[in-house]
């Protein structure tokens, strides 16, 4: 079976979000929430002015907008696109350069940008300083080889193309058709973008929910589902199948007890199925996870009863840090083990738990006071982010 995306709206402290909920069965794995009122500046294209430039940082700070600055580092800074240049071979302060928005503001952080632009499409991304041929990975090798035979005789110094998992046997057609939507995309925006004037957007990306459905493999996914008429429409003009849920007695909110699950995910502390539980506490630098026994006890066997809690615990962190997308640095408190064998399992397992995630996780380390390091790609705000005034 595969998995179904809900997305409907949902009402919280008297502000309407529409809900992207992906669920495997009756699990919800993901949830965004993205205001009605207030759209998301993630993957936009702005003509940028750099504001200052801090060399201590070797990064610089780009104004989209009056008194917005974005973050970007220069150590990225390739073969941007100037609209304007001040008379000097490196970014200075005064430069209007076209600028992408890859990370929104989280925590107390700015938005961060890159001059490195991106446009996404099902199977392919068009990136415009990276002019390599990049194929996922995940790809088996015969793929992998039948794509690079594809697309390698469009490659070219003016702009590079990543292959996607979604391209996995689809049709060259299919491949090439967006190949020609994204290079056209390309060629306009670059065209357009010396004629605009400073912090003009040159390309607003679509709302979240559709920037989601596009991501995601589509064989992987056995059904949309929406129970709004007028997101109903939005998603079918983009070429998704989609089910119109119109049912009076039962609202999809209920049926997949999306509140309730929503609420879960804002709790500090998550049970788990043995009578153990995690207690998840995000601060300002990192995400700090405890790990405790709690109601289960064990007679006999403490060290393999313990191992068994920390594996039950390993693939329900897993869960969380996708479901409540915590990102950056986490640290995890496992219950003690004593046994090297055992702390070894744990960590091979834990590693296997984060592949299945849609955002890169690298299982770190295990330190000499058994805590366990991680990180997590920061890109969207996480989801207690998401609800905050």
């Amino acid at each position: 079976m595969g998995n179904k995306l809900l997305i409907t709206k949902l009402n919280r402290n008297n502000i309407t979000y529409i809900a992207t909920a992906l669920y495997s069965e009756k699990q919800l794995l993901e949830l965004y929430l993205e205001p009605t009122e207030q759209e998301s500046i993630l993957d936009n294209i702005y003509v940028g002015r750099v504001k200052d430039v801090v060399k201590n940082l070797n990064a610089a700070f780009i104004e989209i907008a009056p008194k917005k600055p974005c973050y970007y580092s220069l150590e990225d800074c390739h073969n941007p696109l100037y609209v304007k240049k001040i008379n000097s071979p490196r970014m200075v302060q005064g430069d209007e350069v076209v600028v992408q928005v890859v990370k929104e503001n989280i925590k107390t952080k700015p938005p961060k940008v890159s001059t490195n632009l991106t446009f996404s499409g099902t199977y392919l991304i068009l990136t415009t300083e990276n002019t390599s041929l990049g194929i996922s990975r995940k790809l088996p090798e015969e793929e992998r080889e039948r794509l690079r035979e594809l697309l390698g005789p469009y490659k070219n110094d003016k702009f590079g193309l990543v292959v996607r998992t979604n391209a996995a046997k689809a049709e060259p057609s299919e491949i090439l058709k967006e190949y020609d939507e994204l290079k056209l995309e390309y060629e306009q925006l670059i065209q357009n973008a010396v004629h605009r004037t400073c912090f003009s957007c040159l390309r607003k990306s679509p709302p979240e929910f559709l920037a989601i459905l596009k991501n995601l493999n589509p064989s992987e996914l056995e059904e949309i589902i929406t129970d709004d008429r007028g997101l109903w429409e939005q998603i079918k003009a983009k070429g998704f199948q989609v089910t119109l849920y119109e049912d009076k007695l039962l609202s999809l909110n209920s049926l997949y007890s999306l509140e309730v699950r929503l609420q879960e995910a804002l709790k500090e502390r998550v049970w788990l199925k043995s009578g153990g539980y995690l207690v998840i506490q995000p601060t300002e630098a990192l995400t700090v996870i405890d790990v405790n026994s709690g109601k289960s006890v064990a007679k006999k066997k403490v060290q393999e009863h313990y191992l068994n809690i920390n594996l039950e615990a390993a693939e329900e962190i897993a869960h969380q840090l996708r479901l409540r997308n915590i990102s950056g640095i986490i640290i995890v408190d496992f219950i003690d083990m004593k046994e090297q064998r055992a702390k070894e399992e744990l960590m091979l397992q834990l590693k296997q738990f984060v592949k299945k995630d849609s955002v890169p996780v690298q299982v770190v380390d295990m330190t000499r006071l058994n805590l366990v390091e991680l990180t997590r790609k920061k890109v969207r705000k996480s989801l207690t982010e998401q609800i905050s005034k």
